[in-house]
C-alpha cells in the first residue's frame, strides 16, 4: 500500500472555465500537486502555474491571498487522499493474514509511477501537515503487517523485526526503481514469502 496518485483534471472542469474564465479551487489545486511531483515544491510559483494553465494572476488571487495558502489546500487535499487509503488499509483486517500481505504486495508491484511516493516524502522533510500524514499511513501499514504476522504465528518480537524489514523494503524498493534494476512482480511477491514464511514449518 502505498501514497496515492495524484487526479486528472475531470471534463466538468473544462466547462467550469469555459462558463466562468476562472478556474476552480480544486484545479489549482490539482496543478500545484502535478507540478510538485513534477519538479518539486520549490517549483511551485504563481506565475509558473499562471503560465502552464494559460490563465492570469487574478484568477489566482480570486481563491488564494498567497501561494501558502495554496500549498495548505494542497496538504489537506493530499491528506484527504489519504484517508481514503488508510480506511482501505482498516479494511483488510477482515482478509486472513496471508491473503492481506499478498493484497499489499499487489499494491506495491502495481503499475504506476513512484513520482508522487517521491515528491510527497520529500515535501514532508519541510511540511508538518503532510509529514504528519506520511507518518500516520506508514505506521499504520507497520501494524497491518505486524498484525498478520502474528495471526501467522510468530512471536511479538519476531513479528516487529519482520515488519519492520517489509515496510523499509517496499518503501526502498519505490525509491529505487528508477536507478536499479526493476524486480518482476513474482520476485518481488518471493523475497516478501522469504519474511513471511516461518522457518519452522
Amino acid at each position: 500500500m502505498t501514497i496515492s496518485e495524484a487526479s486528472p483534471t475531470p471534463p466538468e472542469e473544462f466547462e467550469t472555465r469555459r462558463r466562468t474564465g476562472r478556474l476552480s479551487v480544486d484545479a489549482w489545486v490539482r496543478a500545484a500537486l502535478d507540478l510538485l511531483v513534477r519538479d518539486g515544491v520549490a517549483a511551485v510559483r504563481i506565475s509558473r502555474l499562471c503560465e502552464e494553465l494559460h490563465v492570469t494572476k487574478g484568477s489566482f488571487y480570486w481563491h488564494f491571498t498567497d501561494i501558502n495558502g495554496l500549498l495548505e489546500a494542497v496538504a489537506d487535499h493530499w491528506c484527504d487522499t489519504q484517508n481514503d487509503s488508510m480506511r482501505a488499509l482498516v479494511e483488510l483486517g477482515s482478509m486472513a493474514p496471508r491473503e492481506r500481505l499478498d493484497t499489499m504486495t499487489a499494491a506495491l508491484v502495481g503499475d504506476h509511477s513512484p513520482a508522487v511516493e517521491n515528491a510527497i516524502r520529500e515535501w514532508a522533510r519541510t511540511n508538518v501537515i503532510v509529514a504528519d500524514t506520511v507518518r500516520r499511513l506508514d505506521r499504520l501499514v507497520f501494524s497491518v503487517v505486524q498484525e498478520a504476522l502474528l495471526e501467522l504465528g510468530f512471536d511479538p518480537a519476531e513479528a516487529r523485526l519482520r515488519a519492520g524489514a517489509l515496510v523499509y523494503a517496499g518503501i526502498g524498493f519505490m525509491h529505487a526503481r528508477d536507478s536499479l534494476d526493476t524486480p518482476t512482480p513474482q520476485e518481488i511477491r518471493s523475497m516478501f514469502r522469504i519474511i513471511t514464511v516461518r522457518p519452522d514449518i
